[in-house]
């Protein structure tokens, strides 16, 4: 009987283990890829900023399988790599909370807040409803961190006669409103096809 209860709680952290290891390498390819479409623009604002080929897609995908917690960390870990390949702006910082600034609203809690995407998760039984509202509520997060940063630290690039926050509004607008709107798009697409509720993602059975 002893050993039996061993060999099952044996295997029941086993899998757990195998789950985890399944879920961080998951994770690890989804920023990757989310790095490698964000190097594809199809639009590059002259002070920051672009239209993408859905980077922020692979982030919606793994905050939605895993559920928002676990996206928040995600997004965050993400942020720190667009933090490392965007380092040259934050020698815009004109003083120390201006760059602490440019850290967090620009990039960690930006990418960070892309784990929001999940909240859904579960509470429409509708996969392509959820992931369309996850990523609308993900995106908008993300462009009001973006439009702290901008009103914060580059109002100085604001035209003569401009509130500050209008510029951000308008500037931040240009590239975020078409990123949300592809990312919406193509992961209700996907949503349609593949099923991330699975264990193993796999074809979405319909009723």
């Amino acid at each position: 009987m002893r050993l039996h209860s061993a060999f099952l709680f044996g295997g029941t952290k086993t899998e757990k283990r195998k789950k985890t290891i399944l879920r961080l390498c998951e994770s690890a390819i989804m920023i990757a890829l989310a790095t490698v479409l964000s190097m594809i623009k199809f639009a590059n604002l002259p002070f920051g900023g672009s239209v993408t080929l859905c980077s922020m897609l692979p982030l919606v995908l793994i905050a939605y399988r895993y559920k928002w917690k676990w996206g928040l960390l995600t997004g965050v870990v993400y942020g720190l790599v667009q933090m490392v390949l965007g380092a040259n702006n934050l020698s815009y910082g004109t003083s120390a909370l201006a760059v602490i600034l440019i850290i967090l609203f620009d990039y960690l809690v930006a990418f960070g807040v892309m784990g929001f995407a999940g909240i859904f998760r579960d509470k429409f039984h509708n996969q392509p409803l959820e992931i369309a509202l996850g990523a609308f509520v993900a995106c908008a997060l993300r462009y009001i961190c973006h439009f702290i940063s901008g009103w914060a630290v580059w109002k100085m690039w604001a035209p003569e006669g401009q509130p500050a926050w209008l510029y951000s509004v308008t500037y931040n607008a240009t590239y975020m409103v078409p990123e949300t709107i592809v990312t919406i798009v193509v992961g209700v697409l996907i949503a349609l096809v593949l099923d991330f509720r699975k264990d193993t993602v796999g074809a979405l059975k319909r009723a």
